[in-house]
C-alpha cells in the first residue's frame, strides 16, 4: 500500500479498504507521511459475507470518481470473492494489494507461501481480531452463553497463530486467552504491517 501511495505528483489518493485494516492503513499513512491518501472503509463485517465486499467496493469506486479521484487503491486481497473482486477491480482501473487474504500479506506473501502445509490448520488472530475477539467471535458463535461449543466449532485446528502487528501485551493476552477457550496451542507471530508497509 505504501507503494501505491508514492510518486503521484501530489493527485490524491483514495485507498478503500476492509474495515479490519482501517487502524493498520492509518498506522502506514502515518509511518510514511502519505498526507496525499486519503481513507474509506467497507463494513469489518464483511468478513464473514463476502459475497457483500463485491458490490459494495464497486459502488465506493464510482463515489470515489464522482468525488474526483483519479487514483484509487482497494486494501483487500480477494477474502474470499472467489476472483470476482478482481474483475471489478481491473474493469475500474484499480489495483488491490495481492494475496487471497489479510493473513497472508500480514505475514508477507514469500513468508505466506513458505508456511503452506505447516499452517493449514492454524487458527489465524490479528490486532484488529483480538480487539474484536468477543463481537466477532465468542457472541456470534454462542459461546458466551455455550462455551463446550468451542470443541465442536475448532475442533479441526491444531492452533492459534497470533499475527502481531503491534507490541502490545493487553493484545497478547486475549490472544493467548483465545487459543486456551478454543482448546488450542498457541503461537505469536510479530509481523508488523506486512505487505501493507510495502
Amino acid at each position: 500500500m505504501a507503494e501505491a501511495g508514492k510518486d503521484l505528483g501530489g493527485e490524491r489518493l483514495l485507498v478503500i479498504a476492509c474495515g479490519m485494516l482501517a487502524r493498520e492503513v492509518l498506522a502506514v499513512k502515518a509511518l510514511y507521511g502519505l498526507d496525499h491518501v486519503d481513507l474509506t472503509c467497507l463494513p469489518a463485517e464483511f468478513h464473514f459475507h463476502p459475497d457483500r465486499i463485491v458490490p459494495a467496493m464497486e459502488k465506493a469506486i464510482a463515489r470515489g470518481r464522482e468525488e474526483g479521484y483519479g487514483r484509487i487503491f482497494a486494501g483487500y486481497a480477494d477474502c474470499g470473492t472467489g476472483g470476482l473482486l478482481d474483475r471489478v477491480l481491473e474493469k475500474n482501473g484499480v489495483e488491490r494489494i495481492g494475496g487471497p487474504h489479510c493473513f497472508a500479506f500480514y505475514q508477507g506473501l514469500d513468508a505466506f507461501a513458505a508456511s503452506g502445509e505447516g499452517d493449514m490448520l492454524c487458527f489465524y488472530m490479528t490486532d484488529f481480531l483480538c480487539r474484536q475477539f468477543d463481537a466477532f467471535f465468542v457472541r456470534p458463535l454462542g459461546l458466551d452463553r455455550h462455551p463446550e461449543l468451542a470443541t465442536d466449532y475448532f475442533q479441526h485446528y491444531e492452533k492459534l497463530v497470533y499475527l502481531a502487528q503491534t507490541e502490545d501485551p493487553a493484545l497478547d493476552r486475549v490472544a493467548e486467552q483465545a487459543a486456551a477457550m478454543l482448546g488450542l496451542a498457541y503461537e505469536r507471530r510479530f509481523t508488523g504491517y506486512g505487505d501493507l508497509s510495502s
